[in-house]
C-alpha cells in the first residue's frame, strides 16, 4: 500500500460545488472509513481518488506521485462498496 494525500480537492458540477477544499493525509498501511449521510460526497471522493471521477481542483497523490491526470488503471488502487 501507499500513502494517499488529498490537497485542497474540489469537485463541482457546473456552478454547484459538492466538495470544497478537502484535505486528507492517509499514512501507508492505515485503514480509514468515510461516514456520513447520503449525498455528502463520500462516494464522489472515493471515485476521484480512484480516477473514476474528474477532480475540479486541487491534487490527489498516491505514493508521492500526483495522479490527477493518470487513468484509473495507472493509479494502482481499487474501490469496493
Amino acid at each position: 500500500m501507499s500513502n494517499i494525500v488529498c490537497s485542497s480537492v474540489d469537485k463541482s458540477y457546473g456552478a454547484i460545488n459538492v466538495i470544497k477544499d478537502f484535505n486528507l493525509d492517509v499514512a501507508d498501511q492505515k485503514f480509514i472509513v468515510f461516514l456520513g449521510p447520503s449525498g455528502c460526497g463520500k462516494s464522489t471522493l472515493l471515485r476521484m481518488i480512484a480516477g473514476l471521477e474528474e477532480i475540479s481542483g486541487g491534487t490527489v497523490s498516491i505514493g508521492g506521485t500526483t495522479v490527477n491526470d493518470l487513468e484509473p488503471g495507472e493509479r494502482g488502487v481499487a474501490m469496493v462498496f
